[in-house]
């Protein structure tokens, strides 16, 4: 299966902590030049940790001790647990081999696309709703994904490492290849939309999901087959939950309706 590249004119970042590292190794989503390890680190960590050692060294990927210092001048934050890997570009998939890659017996996709999400812990935190509901596939436009790796990956929980992910230029582009393969085009909207629990959701989809400042644009509106939202509990509130926590509440409403089917 080909995959490219992200479109970047660097080179190398940094991931922070055992889960974001390991999630990168196991499932071999970019390359890993080498693990860094504090030196006290070992101690606080034990069995995680060793997994970890060991399936670097399987993967023939150094690993190194390192001091405090070095840690803390290469990580972003302190949340990293000693352990930081020098990594590569995030690799991606054309749309066309995302569905031809996911498993078999995969009959009803459900593949997401976030577009204008310009906060890196907001997408992240979008990435591990869709992962953790069961969405198969991504789908993201070219930008410079590997700065905001580090935070992408901590706040996802390692399923921005997990999930597979393919680059398209644009929504309509995305949505165009998609129809074609024979899924429904669903997009979150306040106009002329439905509430996802009187929405199919079962049948094979592809969903877009908007940013907060700039949202979904109206030639995309205008080429979706379903809007949904998501109807509130309270008559008196009318401003729309953040990207992540819709992301959510969406991504687990097609697992529940899909779940119920089977």
């Amino acid at each position: 299966m080909a995959e490219t590249a992200s479109p970047t004119e660097e080179t190398e970042t940094w991931l922070e902590g055992i889960v974001s590292v390991m999630a990168a190794l196991a499932a071999n989503s970019r390359p890993i030049y080498t693990v860094y390890i504090q030196q006290d680190a070992r101690q606080r960590h034990d069995r995680k940790l060793a997994r970890l050692v060991d399936t670097a060294v399987a993967a023939h990927i150094p690993v190194q001790s390192a001091d405090e210092a070095f840690i803390g001048e290469h990580a972003s934050g302190s949340s990293h647990g000693g352990v930081l890997a020098r990594v590569g570009p995030r690799c991606f998939l054309t749309c066309a081999d995302l569905l031809a890659g996911m498993a078999a017996g995969t009959a009803v996709p459900f593949i997401a696309m976030l577009d204008g999400i310009e906060d890196p812990f907001n997408f992240g935190q979008a990435v591990r709703a869709l992962y953790a509901a069961g969405a198969d596939g991504l789908v993201l436009r070219p930008r410079n994904w590997l700065s905001a790796a580090g935070t992408v990956a901590r706040a996802s929980a390692g399923a921005s490492e997990w999930l597979p992910t393919a680059v398209a230029e644009t929504a309509a582009e995305a949505a165009t290849f998609f129809r074609q393969q024979g899924l429904v085009i669903a997009c979150a909207s306040h106009e002329e939309a439905i509430s996802i629990f009187e929405a199919d959701l079962t049948r094979p989809l592809f969903l877009l999901i908007g940013g907060e400042k700039r949202g979904i644009t109206r030639s995309f509106l205008r080429q979706a087959d379903v809007r949904l939202q998501i109807p509130y509990g309270r008559t008196n509130f009318n401003q729309s939950l953040g990207t992540a926590a819709a992301t959510a509440v969406i991504s687990f409403e097609i697992r529940r309706q899909r779940k119920h089917d089977t």
